[in-house]
């Protein structure tokens, strides 16, 4: 299971774990990746996505089939079809 966001396109980053004594190990940044299922009024249907919660965020506040045309008209294709 990948650990990205299927609308914003999130993904694990690196950086470092920094001590007290200022040593640095590598370390991995994991965005908060849910799985959720989604119902669109338009459809009239669920549809199950993985996403971070800033997208879920966003799809409590337009609506999944908003946030869809949004994301396509800035030319982002979330690789879902509707």
């Amino acid at each position: 299971m990948s650990r990205t966001c299927q609308l914003t396109g999130k993904r694990p980053i690196s950086g470092n774990y920094v001590s007290h004594s200022n040593r640095k190990t590598k370390r991995r940044f994991i965005p908060n990746i849910q799985k959720k299922r989604v119902f669109v009024p338009e459809l009239g249907e669920f549809v199950t996505l993985k996403v971070s919660t800033k997208a879920l965020r966003t799809i409590n506040k337009l609506g999944l089939y908003t946030y869809m045309k949004k994301l396509n008209a800035k030319g982002i294709d979330p690789g879902i079809q509707f």
